[in-house]
């Protein structure tokens, strides 16, 4: 599932879960990813929104950077934008060689393949 930003770079969606609807969502794309590597995606991004709040989603962009992006809805007065960016920091400290190795595999496999 490739989007684009506004400013025209691609985007390639790995997963993500949003608290309003009480849903995740895992890119179909990836499934070549070991199950317990999966499952640890949506432990991490399902805990994410149930703590903070908001929608949460891992996108690895043109570089295959895995970076973390939090919308909130304009009327959620209880998103905790603060506790939102000590949250992916303590997430990118404590699965450090899990997302790492996400980044690798991106760009060994999936840019490869668009080469």
């Amino acid at each position: 599932m490739d989007t684009y930003r506004e400013d025209g770079y691609k985007k390639v969606v790995l997963c993500g879960a949003n608290s309003y609807e009480e849903k995740y969502y895992f890119n179909p794309d990836f499934a070549q990813l070991p199950t317990h590597v999966q499952e640890e995606l949506q432990i991490l991004c399902v805990l994410y929104v149930a703590d903070v709040g908001g929608i949460l989603t891992l996108v690895f962009d043109e570089e295959g950077t895995l970076q973390f992006e939090v919308m909130s809805q304009p009327d959620d007065f209880s998103f905790d934008e603060i506790g939102s960016q000590l949250k992916i920091k303590e997430i990118q400290r404590n699965q450090q060689d899990l997302l790492e190795s996400l980044q690798m595999f991106y760009r060994v496999f999936v840019q490869k393949e668009e080469e």
